[in-house]
């Protein structure tokens, strides 16, 4: 029994938009998430934390939501700035039900526990997406999505799962940090950095918090276990 983390899986089975065109890091990655998420467990919990598939629609990622289904475990989903297929809870659990997906459940304002640790988690929010001012409604909306998802932990211990990073050399997002440290979050994993930007993250103890990059291309499309 353990507790797994990866995000930006990028998954297109049913679409022409493989990410092998970015380079040898994403060479065959398709086949390197299969054997690694087939050493999985049904007493195992993976988060993905993002970016997961790139259909525009819940019909285009049904072959990519049946792709993971088929690995033992529960997963949970955050959103991503590239899900476009992400809708409403309701209509993702009856989608999952009527399509016969028995192991997705999205982690959206709300939380799930694994033992005795609270998982938590939202999109969160990234100022240099388009190198414009901050959005204040739209970040005002993220920061309220994390805290109702923080505050369902109760008295319980958090591990707090976003796609955008609060922090990376050069920028740090500090409503949703002064978020997190209201709530005593002990471990924040992010994903969205790819590439050269991956230079960029902060990762390990920053206070009373530690910090972890989750992107499957930084991992090698291994999730990383983040507790028994």
């Amino acid at each position: 029994m353990a507790l797994y983390a990866i995000g930006d899986l990028h998954l297109s089975l049913a679409v022409n938009k493989s990410m092998e065109v970015f380079g040898p890091a994403w060479e065959n990655y398709v086949n390197r998430i299969e054997e690694s998420l087939a050493r999985l467990t049904e007493e195992d919990t993976l988060i993905l934390a993002g970016d997961t598939s790139w259909g525009m629609s819940l019909a285009e990622a049904e072959a990519d939501f049946r792709f993971l289904d088929r690995f033992p475990g529960k997963k949970y989903l955050i959103k991503g700035n590239h899900d476009y297929w992400w809708t409403t809870a309701a209509k993702f659990h009856a989608f999952c039900s009527e399509k016969g997906l028995t192991t997705l459940e999205l982690l959206h304002n709300n939380c799930y526990f694994y033992g005795d640790y609270a998982l938590c988690g939202t999109r969160g929010w990234f100022l240099e997406e388009e190198q414009k001012p901050h959005n204040a409604k739209v970040l005002n909306r993220e920061v309220g999505r994390l805290e109702t998802s923080l505050a369902a932990a109760g008295d319980r211990p958090i591990l707090c799962f976003l796609h955008y990073p609060p922090l990376y050399q050069g920028y740090r997002c500090p409503e949703i940090l002064a978020m997190l440290e209201k709530y005593r979050v002990r471990q924040c994993c992010y994903g969205h950095l790819h590439g050269p930007t991956i230079r960029r993250r902060i990762e390990g103890e920053q206070g009373d918090m530690a910090f972890s990059l989750i992107s499957a291309d930084y991992l090698g499309f291994v999730p990383k276990k983040i507790c028994d």
